[in-house]
């Protein structure tokens, strides 16, 4: 079976196909115009997707040396994304399934990052704590099955990669903050300052806004004239990142001494971060637990992970109309709660 994904939830656009179970192209397309804008632009964005599809798509098929009729299903994200950025690949992949007459698969963008663990050669083992950690989300999730997830804890504000975009603004460091606070960090000292971690009741859950806020704090209360030496910002940089890690590892290791898993999966943009992988890689190996942590171009967005959660919902008899509309926010439901 010849499976298609596509991927444009925000500001890469992606192309993969996975045929006979083995990834053939994972193409991706990032936006790097964004940089001077501090954030991502929805319009430009959408018309970026618009530009670089086509192109993609057959560099893919030339790469997987087939042709478009050869493919069997079409995948896409559906959401959560902006909105104009999901119009984009969404009408792209129904387009193209309805003219093909080929099997159309919706994809939730949490689930292709929760199942982005099972791309690589060694693979998560069920049931496994999922950490999700993105720019737009941070979750905590027990992964029983192919079908079934169920969400421990989110965050109640900022995710964690928000977080260190605004705070990677406060420093004066530009966007996107997830590169530039870890480069900073490696020269910094993450004990220098005690920034908070949140304590909320519902244990499993996350609150970075608090130390958002403490960073800035500190920063109008020690430099109010916003020139920070820079042996200062790196360990401002490092002290948050701990921060961020800590909260990550403290809400995970309560989540293994409770349930029952055989491993854990740490996936998202963030996660990319190496003090975080190297955290949960000590955390798995200090309760005696398999960790797995997708490979660089799979912990952001790419359209390998659609095509491959696609093609395990094409498997379980899940089947979809051509009307299917794109969400921006992660719909109510998605996951069952305990």
């Amino acid at each position: 079976m010849n499976v298609l994904g596509i991927e444009s939830s925000c500001d890469e656009t992606s192309v993969a196909i996975i045929s006979d179970n083995e990834l053939k192209a994972n193409l991706i397309s990032s936006q790097h115009f964004h940089n001077k804008y501090g954030g991502v632009v929805p319009e430009l964005s959408s018309r970026a997707h618009l530009q670089i599809v086509t192109p993609l798509l057959k560099e893919a098929l030339e790469n997987s040396s087939l042709r478009l009729k050869d493919i069997d299903v079409i995948c896409a994200t559906a959401g959560p994304g902006l909105i104009g950025a999901l119009l984009v690949g969404l009408t792209f992949a129904k387009g193209l399934a309805f003219s093909l007459r080929k099997t159309f698969i919706p994809v939730d963008h949490i689930e292709g990052h929760i199942y982005s663990g099972f791309i690589m050669e060694d693979k998560p083992e069920f049931p496994y704590l999922a950490v999700v950690v993105s720019g737009g989300h941070t979750l905590l999730l027990l992964v029983e099955s192919f079908t079934k997830i169920v969400k421990l804890g989110s965050t109640v504000d900022d995710a964690a990669g928000e977080a260190f975009d605004k705070v990677a603004k406060m420093l004066g460091m530009g966007y996107p903050g997830g590169p530039k606070i870890q480069n900073a960090s490696l020269k910094g000292d993450r004990n220098k300052i005690d920034f908070p971690v949140a304590e909320l009741k519902d244990l499993y859950n996350f609150s970075f806004s608090g130390l958002k806020t403490s960073v800035l704090r500190y920063i109008q209360k020690n430099y109010p004239d916003k020139k920070i030496p820079e042996d200062d910002l790196n360990d401002i940089a490092a002290s948050f990142q701990f921060a961020v890690v800590r909260a990550l590892v403290k809400n995970t290791k309560r989540a293994l001494d409770y349930y029952n898993v055989k491993s854990i999966s740490l996936v998202g943009g963030v996660a990319a971060n190496s003090e975080i992988r190297k955290s949960f890689i000590d955390l798995a190996e200090v309760n005696g637990k398999k960790i797995i942590i997708p490979r660089l171009e799979f912990c952001g967005d790419n359209a390998a992970m659609i095509a491959f959660r696609g093609q395990k919902l094409y498997e379980a008899g899940n089947r979809y109309t051509y009307d299917y509309a794109p969400y921006p926010a992660l719909p109510e439901g998605l996951y069952s709660d305990l």
